[in-house]
């Protein structure tokens, strides 16, 4: 039998230590590393430094409390359940999320961006009472974006869901829900749009913007049963579609906010089609609720003062001659304000106190 000299296990032993100091050097080398690298990663959206993508559920309160609702005006989620995926996970932990949803009414399959403010989830006094929902609706192109959904304007990073949670924070908005469609199934780089209307021969947005929307809302999340629950805000293009579905659909959505709206339809598409173009003018369809007396909606408009004259004309001729009676309208002029969501979400929120002053918000469970 061979035996180590003193010498070898001596030579040995420094082996294994310096083999050990070797692995906890590395060990806080690669720590060190992680750390440093973790923001760059997560900036990047590289997994597993992010969640984006992840599953986002927004029942975690079961239903509501027992599977019971507070009250009688409170819809309970009507499923199934939609598999949003986290697009943004905002400061108060609150997230952002989407999902490609295939319109069961209109047919028509596209992107849905949604969210629900901390209170939804967060306040134990809210947990099975349903929300307001509005529907923000992007001006521009309006296909396969909307810039509601995670948009940061100005040097101030001002956003739709921070700034809804200040409002209601401060007592001047209610807690919305939010949901952002896109407005177009094309882009209008070739002078084509579809004026959120069920133009004959062509996809029907009309239908995906007032009722498939609408309905997603209604599946995933506790809403309210009455209109008073409902509402739009839109710019542009977007403007126009929330002033028309609101007076289009009375009985559906009480309030709307209208920034630098167009206020007639105009899209080459309704060539051909007078009859369907009228029953989507914003101006016929005053007329005719003024003559049914009701029910009563609440239109705030804003519009830059830079922003072309005809725009401000229109706004202006059309509160004149059809604010009046059911149709309540106000009108917020924003000095040196551009035809930009920058400049009408900067001065949304005098608007939004409006007509959250008109609308129904969460019950508080007793």
């Amino acid at each position: 039998m061979a035996y180590s000299s003193p010498r070898a296990y001596k030579a040995r032993g420094r082996h294994r230590g310096s083999r050990a100091r070797g692995w906890l050097i590395g060990a806080a080398s690669v720590a060190a590393l992680a750390l440093i690298a973790w923001p760059v990663m997560s900036y990047y959206e590289i997994p597993p430094f992010t969640d984006k993508s992840a599953p986002v559920s927004y029942d975690q309160a079961g239903g509501g409390q027992d599977g019971k609702a507070a009250d009688s005006r409170t819809l309970m989620p009507t499923g199934p359940k939609t598999d949003f995926k986290n697009v943004k996970t905002l400061s108060d932990g609150t997230q952002v999320s989407v999902v490609t949803l295939e319109g069961e009414k209109s047919g028509f399959k596209g992107k849905v961006w949604v969210w629900a403010p901390r209170e939804y989830n967060g306040d134990p006094k809210f947990m099975s009472s349903g929300f307001p929902v509005m529907i923000a609706l992007p001006g521009g192109p309006g296909h396969d974006g909307n810039y509601w959904s995670v948009g940061e304007f100005g040097p101030d990073n001002l956003s739709l869901e921070k700034s809804i949670s200040k409002w209601y924070q401060e007592g001047k908005s209610k807690p919305f829900l939010l949901a952002m469609p896109i407005l177009n199934p094309g882009p209008d780089d070739k002078g084509i749009y579809w004026d959120a209307s069920d133009i004959p021969d062509q996809p029907k947005m009309g239908t995906w913007l007032t009722e498939d929307v609408p309905n997603l809302m209604k599946a995933n999340f506790r809403t309210l049963k009455s209109r008073d629950g409902w509402s739009y805000m839109g710019s542009s293009t977007g403007g126009f579609a929330s002033l028309k579905s609101v007076l289009k659909h009375p009985d559906k959505f009480k309030t709307a906010i209208a920034n630098g709206p167009d206020i007639l339809p105009d899209s080459p598409l309704w060539r051909g089609h007078e009859k369907e173009k009228q029953e989507n003018n914003p101006q016929e369809l005053a007329k005719q609720l003024t003559a049914a007396k009701g029910p009563d909606v609440y239109i705030a408009f804003q519009v830059g003062t830079k922003e072309q004259a005809a725009t401000i004309n229109d706004i202006k001729k059309f509160i004149t001659s059809y604010g009046r009676g059911p149709v309540h309208t106000k009108l917020w002029e924003i000095p040196g304000g551009t035809h930009s969501g920058a400049t009408y979400l900067k001065n949304m929120e005098a608007p939004m106190q409006w007509i959250s002053e008109e609308m129904e918000g969460p019950a508080q469970s007793s």
